[in-house]
């Protein structure tokens, strides 16, 4: 499946990524204070999505 490609401004860029990282950070409390099985496992998914949206967002030169 070919990934879309958008193009950011250096701000936009930034912007992005302190959101990613702040929703990452979130879901890790939120993770911690879950005791519903499942609803864990959907907040642990989404934080991997995110995190790998991340790592490829600062190693991208762009």
């Amino acid at each position: 499946m070919a990934m879309p490609n958008i193009e950011l401004t250096d701000d936009e860029k930034k912007t992005l990524t302190e959101v990613l990282e702040s929703a990452v950070s979130d879901l890790g409390y939120e993770i911690a204070d879950t005791d519903n099985f499942d609803y864990r496992a959907g907040l642990k998914a989404r934080k991997e999505a995110l995190s790998a949206i991340l790592e490829r967002l600062k190693s991208d030169p762009g």
